[in-house]
């Protein structure tokens, strides 16, 4: 048996609300009703995001997610970096175009860096 690839993607928080109402406000992101209690699951495609809280035994670093690269996909992104930069997100590299369309990476309301592509 094997694995197929990645089906869902969650990051451990210490606020759910406030990430979940981040997402939400700055993302667009919808809220999928088929969620743990524990959890805010979004209705992304085509792999579910989630924030939740962290697991049993999870302690949270000051900057949770160091080293790990979270990619999303949207259908803007320059119009998207603009309104989070007016909302004063914390742009950690500005827009630029590559291989993947217009990029470019902010830091969410937990410390992790995200990276928006349009491409």
């Amino acid at each position: 048996m094997t694995v197929t690839g990645i089906d869902f993607v969650a990051l451990q928080v210490r606020d759910l609300e406030r990430a979940a109402a981040f997402y939400e406000k700055h993302l667009g992101l919808v809220r999928n009703p088929a969620a743990p209690p524990h959890a805010v699951v979004f209705a992304t495609e085509p792999i579910a995001f989630a924030v939740r809280e962290p697991l049993p035994g999870v302690e949270l670093p000051e900057r949770p997610g160091a080293g790990v690269a979270l990619w999303l996909k949207a259908g803007d992104a320059q119009r998207l970096h603009d309104d989070l930069q007016a909302a004063g997100v914390p742009i950690v590299t500005p827009p630029m175009d590559g291989p993947f369309g217009r990029t470019f990476s902010f830091e969410g309301p937990e410390g992790y860096v995200i990276t928006i592509h349009d491409r």
